[in-house]
């Protein structure tokens, strides 16, 4: 039985995944956006890049099949499962506390961008820079009739929904419970983040 971590809400776990292995991530209450990054086991510097990966599929979201490309343009991970509605974002920078402090807020807000940085700490690695591009999975950003505009809606999953991600070289994969509580992009009214859980497949 693989072992299912637990990603506390508001806050940042890191897996390191062998090629070929695979991730499955689970919105365990349905209702919470999670931020996710990759990066090369052996090299941070090269990462998952949401550029190079909308160039290299042809869309700005992803469907079961594509493939995330790093800032090499080379593949990581490979989305091959998706029992959510496949509403995830590509376009929307990770928070941080600069976007908080725009929003609002007077003292530290937990964000994503320091929850990344928290995961690869608790596994002994340290990024280089921070890396504000990630894959917001579950996370409901349309592109308005006008072809131009972005609205922030909240997630349309449901409890369990889950994706499994294919790792196509030795990388470290880090998630983010979302803590944004202000914006509406974790429920209605702007819910608190809630916890989500990961598994390891062979």
């Amino acid at each position: 039985m693989a072992e299912l971590v637990r990603i506390p809400p508001g806050h940042g776990k890191a897996v390191r995944v062998e090629a070929g292995a695979r991730v499955r991530l689970v919105n365990t209450h349905g209702a919470q956006v999670v931020d996710g990054w990759a990066f090369n086991a052996y090299d941070l510097r090269e990462f998952m890049s949401m550029e190079a990966t909308r160039v290299w599929n042809g869309r700005i979201n992803v469907v079961v099949g594509d493939v995330f490309v790093t800032n090499q343009r080379r593949p990581i991970l490979t989305l091959v499962e998706d029992t959510s509605p496949g509403v995830h974002d590509t376009l929307m920078s990770a928070c941080d506390r600069y976007r908080y402090d725009l929003l609002g807020c007077t003292g530290y807000h937990r964000n994503c961008q320091d929850n990344m940085v928290e995961g690869l700490s608790e596994l002994g690695v340290t990024p280089p820079f921070k890396v504000s591009g990630s894959w917001n999975v579950f996370m409901n950003i349309p592109v308005g009739e006008d072809r131009n505009s972005l609205e922030f809606r909240p997630t349309v999953c449901s409890p369990g929904d889950h994706v499994i991600l294919r790792a196509e070289m030795d990388c470290f994969v880090v998630f983010s419970s979302c803590p944004q509580d202000i914006l509406p992009i974790n429920g209605e009214g702007g819910q608190p983040p809630r916890e989500a859980h990961f598994e390891v497949l062979a």
